[in-house]
């Protein structure tokens, strides 16, 4: 038996998510459903974390094991070939010692979420940024968004939903920027609570509208209560960038 580590690039548009269900697409079921074929038998995918519905994938980390003796080239282009109907792409694999775990391993995740901000609709990116249809104060976002460094009790900003055993987490950066005509919110921590990155980007926006400030953003984390989180931003902007080991 050989281990294999994935990275996997997709658009999630298509997909209900990254994690496993009976009766929807996700990217955890097709992917898996490749690497059976390849393999004749049942293989588990392991992600380095779940990707909500509609959120896209840069460099999603996976492993699997194989039973069949295989180059990491072929196991690269065989589940290509197995995929070839779905918008996931295996960019590399890698042989990887037995005890590697894309989960467990993982000391840092990267997001990044994109948006437009102007009046006019979609034409090509629709579905992969965020349209606000009024220009944002990035300086304000940017500054606002600093209350959210370090560690803190972040249920404000956690989905009902979440599954985490607490709702303290530790973040390392966000970074607010244009780029070009779209902006640019960079999230970096070891983990992220379930929308905890989507919560973040719909109050962020709440302050590029000027209907929020830094105090706002400082008194929604200390209320440790969902209704004072912003709207939640959509999945479409979203994307996993990086997961480090």
């Amino acid at each position: 038996m050989a281990r294999f580590k994935l990275t996997i690039e997709y658009d999630g548009g298509p997909f209900q998510g990254w994690q496993r269900q009976d009766h929807a697409e996700t990217v955890q079921g097709a992917m898996e459903a490749a690497a059976t074929r390849l393999n004749g038998s049942p293989v588990t995918v392991y992600g380095s974390g779940r990707t909500d519905s509609g959120v896209h994938g840069l460099a999603q980390i996976a492993h699997a094991d194989f039973d069949k003796p295989l180059r990491a080239d072929q196991v690269r282009d065989a589940l290509n070939y197995h995929l070839k109907n779905h918008p996931i792409s295996v960019l590399a694999a890698e042989a990887v010692d037995d005890e590697f775990h894309a989960r467990f391993d993982a000391t840092e995740r990267q997001y990044l979420y994109r948006i437009v901000d102007r009046r006019a609709r979609l034409a090509l990116d629709r579905g992969r940024v965020w349209r606000v249809p009024v220009k944002l104060d990035v300086d304000a976002m940017h500054d606002a968004a600093q209350v959210l460094i370090g560690q803190h009790d972040f249920t404000t900003f956690r989905d009902g939903q979440c599954q985490a055993k607490s709702p303290v987490k530790t973040l390392d950066e966000i970074t607010v920027l244009r780029a070009g005509h779209e902006i640019h919110l960079h999230y970096r921590a070891r983990s992220f609570l379930h929308k905890q990155v989507r919560s973040f980007t719909g109050s962020l926006v709440e302050v590029g509208l000027g209907k929020w400030d830094a105090e706002d953003m400082q008194a929604a984390l200390e209320a440790k209560q969902r209704t004072e989180c912003g709207p939640v931003a959509p999945p479409d902007g979203l994307y996993l960038v990086k997961v480090v080991y």
